[in-house]
Formats: C-alpha cells, structure tokens, sequence
C-alpha cells in the first residue's frame, strides 16, 4: 500500500442541525449531572423545519424541563426566525422516568477493588483510541485543521464582519501525505450559508471567507497553502438559507467529526446524549488517553488502542495496542504497561476521570464537546487530553 496520498476530513459549525441535536442531548446531560452526579441518562434528538423531536430515558433525583434546556441551546446557537426559531418552534418530548427501579447513588471513590469489579458493562461495544505525532495536540492534521476552520467561523469576529452568514456551514481540509507523514495542504473546501434575504455575490463569499477565515487560521497556526492548494467556497453556487430550515438533524450522525475524521478507526457508536456510565462513551475517552499518553512517551509516533467490552464484564475482553511500524517496542509489551498504569474498568475511568463532576465543575461541559470533536480538546480542558502518566509508561 502506498504511503503516498491525500486525505480528507470535515467538519461543521454549531448550527449544522445534526451538530444541533448533539448540543442538545449532552445539554440534557450536563442538567442531569451538574444537579446529581449520579444520575443515568439518555437523551436523543431529531429536528426538522420547524420542528424537534427528543426522546429522553432517566433515572436521577434532580427534576427535568427538556423545553426549556432545548430552547436555551437552539437561541444561543443564533439562528434567524425564518431558519428556526427557538421561541415559537414545536417541541416534542417522550420522557421514561426509570428512577424507581434503576436508579442507584455510587461513591467510586470509596468503593473496594472488589465492588469495583461488580460494576460491570452494560453495553457490548468496541472502542478505538488514537494518537499520532502530526500536531501538537497529537491528532490527525486533516481534522484537527477543520475544526480550527470551523470554530473560527463560528466566531464572534466573523459573525461582525460577515452578519450575512448563518450558523450553518461545512468544511472539509485535504493534506497530501508523502511517505506517511504530512507533505501540504492540498484543499480547503467550504459550503457556507447566507440570510435568505442576502444579495452578497458567491465572488464576494469567496473573498470574505478567504480574508477573515482561512487566512487568519493558517497564519496563526503557522501554516500555508501554497500555488497549487484548491481553494474551494460554496463550488455548487450560494446557499441561501441554513438550518433545520433546509436540512434535518440527527444526535450521533457526525461519528468521524466527533473522533478522528475518519483518518483511524472509531466506534460507530454515538458519543453525544449518554451519562459517564455508558462505557461506549468513556471507553472512547480512555481509549484515547491510553494512546495518547504512548505517543506522549516517545514509545510511538502513531498509535492505535482497541478495547472490546462485553455485558456483564468489568475489564475489557481484549486490549489491542497497534504502532504502525513506529516503535522499538513490541506491541504486547506497551499494552502491558497500560494495563499496569490505567483502570479500564467502567467505574475506574470514570472515577479517574472524574467523568461524574465534570458538568458541575464546569457548566456544560458535555455540551461544548458537542461540537468541533471530543478529542484533541484544550478548551475545555478535558481528562482524556491529559499526559500525565506517560512517564509511568517509559
């Protein structure tokens, strides 16, 4: 296989309505765990012109307005009436209180190995960790550049310059990668949308877009495009209206933006909507603070951890590690001091992590990661990006 080639990834600003959705669920989230740590919770949502649908199962002492957290989100991401309105909007709900039966209050942090062991999993899930030596952030260039786009465009200095645009857009970076590692940015494409009511031409979009979003990404993180990269801004002509207006959404369709953009393997599973105890959520954080933490270490340049969770046990069934022919050591032997240095039980990483306080240490925290990825995160600052036990594994 050659290691000559161009990769692409995307991602999408926080009024894309399937980014919506995911800002939505873990907004329910972050209610449910700011106001009891211990609570279980699932939320999902569908949205449509007009419309929302969420369908939430939960078992917690704190009380619930789903309405009411929906329409704060939807009126912070900045739409206009006619895209979507978050005051007049219908919003539908079918809510499952499981409090009675399942509902159960757990000190981690005072529970025995062996309690620990009893806590086993609940869903049957592999996960996948990645980590590589292409940014500073140890996460592939192609997505961890598309997301810089799109938070900057997401920006309050663009939104003063450009008050055209709405909430919704997609960008999608390609780099060429000569013997495996990358060579250039081959393109940058991005599809932004405007106010029905905008008369601004596609010549002046390209423009605008190139001054005060490409431009100021690539300069301030020392990057640059060169003679031959493609630049291209809405090929297919002005998008004029955005939102849940033109286009449904759906918690858990953007699996490739939410991970590694599709340039290493990840769980289909969605990460959006679902409380700490869920270990095909955490069990993708851990996984990538297992790998991470190994390139951190100087013991790879590029790493993979695979964890598969079966029902009804508390360790992982297998824990994989693959280096891609960037390590002295063998592969087994680093996934031994993983072993040895991380609980990969489900009630070990999230009292490790300290996945259950997170919401009310830092308000809406599972929210924020709704959108421009889960890894490669510094703002907020979350406790599967930290390195310290690398030097534990040297």
């Amino acid at each position: 296989m050659s290691n000559d080639f161009i990769f692409t990834s995307e991602s999408v600003t926080s009024g894309h309505p399937d980014k919506l959705c995911d800002q939505v669920s873990d907004a329910i989230v972050d209610h449910f765990l700011k106001h009891d740590p211990d609570a279980r919770i699932i939320a999902e949502c569908a949205v449509s012109s007009g419309i929302m649908f969420i369908s939430s199962h939960y078992a917690s002492s704190a009380s619930l307005d789903i309405t009411d957290i929906a329409r704060r989100v939807i009126r912070s991401v900045e739409y206009p009436q006619d895209a979507f309105d978050a005051d007049n909007c219908t919003i539908l709900t079918s809510i499952m209180d499981h409090s009675k039966t399942d509902y159960m209050p757990l000190d981690l942090d005072a529970m025995s190995d062996g309690e620990l062991d009893q806590l086993t999993a609940r869903q049957q899930t592999s996960v996948f960790g990645y980590a590589c030596d292409q940014t500073k952030e140890l996460l592939p260039l192609p997505i961890w550049l598309a997301h810089r786009l799109a938070h900057r465009m997401d920006g309050k200095k663009v939104a003063k310059k450009l008050p055209y645009l709405l909430p919704d857009a997609e960008l999608q970076v390609g780099i060429q990668f000569n013997n495996g590692s990358p060579a250039r940015i081959h393109s940058i494409t991005m599809v932004a949308t405007q106010d029905a009511e905008s008369d601004i031409s596609n010549e002046t979009l390209q423009s605008d877009l190139i001054e005060h979003v490409i431009e100021p990404v690539l300069k301030k993180e020392k990057l640059n495009a060169d003679e031959n990269t493609h630049i291209h801004i809405n090929p297919g002509g002005a998008r004029k209206g955005g939102g849940p207006a033109v286009h449904s959404g759906l918690t858990g369709r953007k699996t490739g933006i939410d991970t590694y953009g599709g340039y290493a393997r990840a769980s289909s599973a969605a990460l959006s909507g679902k409380d700490p105890m869920r270990i095909d959520r955490v069990g993708a954080y851990v996984a990538r603070y297992a790998a991470k933490n190994v390139v951190a270490a100087g013991l790879a340049r590029e790493c993979e951890v695979q964890l598969s969770y079966s029902i009804g046990s508390a360790q992982p069934v297998s824990l994989r590690v693959r280096t891609f022919g960037t390590s002295e050591l063998d592969e087994r032997v680093i996934a031994d001091r993983l072993k040895d240095v991380i609980d990969f039980r489900p009630g070990g990483i999230v009292r490790d992590l300290k996945l259950k306080t997170l919401s009310a240490e830092s308000g809406g925290f599972y929210r924020k990661l709704a959108i421009y990825g889960h890894m490669g995160r510094t703002k907020p600052e979350v406790p599967w990006e930290n390195t310290e036990i690398a030097d534990k594994l040297k």
